[in-house]
């Protein structure tokens, strides 16, 4: 049994080869209106108590074109909503699906499914880690760069969930990666720490700043995510003053590689960490990297449930 919560420990050097390959596999069948039903019979439960758009969609949408069958889970519609314990949860569905995707604000939640359950977790983002998404950002850059290891991948704004993967991915990849946060929101120590343990393997470079200039000083890729996460709402006001000097702009831009690409998770809030030039300009891979959400995520069923 295979988990995917954790970059780090969860995706081997191997894996993450093997989930890069299949991942181009299955996009060019897709493409080429080739089946390719790897988990025929297979039901992956999904719990929503976040909302989302690209995570249902990828997974519910991935797990039919592999030839199996999603079920949308939101915390209204399952008694974890209403109190059921974790250990119940994960017994219970243990006995009825072959595994499970859960999108939630604690991680705790999540690594505590798999440790009382009996079938694969997959990590859909937590309020520490997006797994899911770094992926996906790989296999887009690979997409327009032609490869990974040596390029330089610069993240601006705060140092949130989807930064703490990104360090642990671009490490396993031997990317090397920068990122510039307010001192008061980097990312946590921990993250950074694993990024530097794998680095010492795949040779890339750590570099933790709060100037974004210098960290998108000669960068092949340029990649911020929203000032204010879900959850965050009320501090809008606050975080739209510590992080407005973390713009993405035709001004940071101009410092990277002149093929330098742009990328965001989504949503993004235009006018806000980036501008409307940036986003919608040529430079801009963010519906790319939206759509490979799909064919990422199904690379990832398929080393956690085949």
């Amino acid at each position: 049994m295979k988990h995917y919560i954790d970059f780090h420990e969860d995706v081997s050097f191997e894996d993450l080869k093997y989930m890069l390959e299949i991942s181009e596999e299955m996009k060019a069948k897709t493409k080429a209106g080739i089946k390719h039903h790897y988990l025929e019979g297979k039901s992956l439960a999904m719990i929503f108590t976040k909302s989302s758009t690209r995570t249902r969609v990828s997974f519910e949408v991935g797990m039919y074109q592999l030839g199996g069958q999603a079920l949308f889970l939101s915390n209204n519609d399952i008694q974890i909503g209403r109190g059921e314990t974790i250990y119940d949860t994960a017994n219970v569905l243990s006995g009825m699906v072959d595994g499970i995707m859960i999108r939630t604000f604690k991680h705790s939640d999540i690594e505590d499914l798999a440790k009382y359950g009996k079938i694969p977790v997959i990590n859909g983002l937590s309020d520490d880690q997006h797994p899911t998404q770094a992926l996906a950002d790989l296999l887009t850059i690979k997409e327009h760069k032609g490869g990974l290891k040596g390029l330089k991948l610069a993240y601006v704004g705060d140092g949130n969930n989807v930064t703490a993967s990104l360090l642990q991915a671009c490490a396993k990849a031997g990317m090397d990666i920068s990122c510039a946060s307010p001192a008061d929101y980097t990312c946590g120590k921990k993250y950074v720490d694993q990024a530097l343990e794998d680095a010492k393997v795949s040779g890339s470079k750590i570099l933790m700043t709060t100037d974004p200039f210098e960290a998108c000083d000669g960068a092949d890729v340029i990649y911020t995510d929203t000032w204010t996460s879900m959850g965050q709402e009320s501090e809008k006001a606050s975080r739209v003053e510590i992080f407005k000097n973390y713009q993405v702009n035709s001004k940071l831009m101009g410092v990277a590689h002149k093929d330098a690409i742009f990328m965001h998770c989504l949503p993004a809030y235009r006018g806000y960490e980036v501008t409307e030039d940036v986003i919608d300009g040529p430079q801009s891979v963010v519906f790319d990297e939206a759509e490979n959400r799909l064919h990422a995520h199904k690379a990832i069923l398929v080393n956690c449930m085949k």
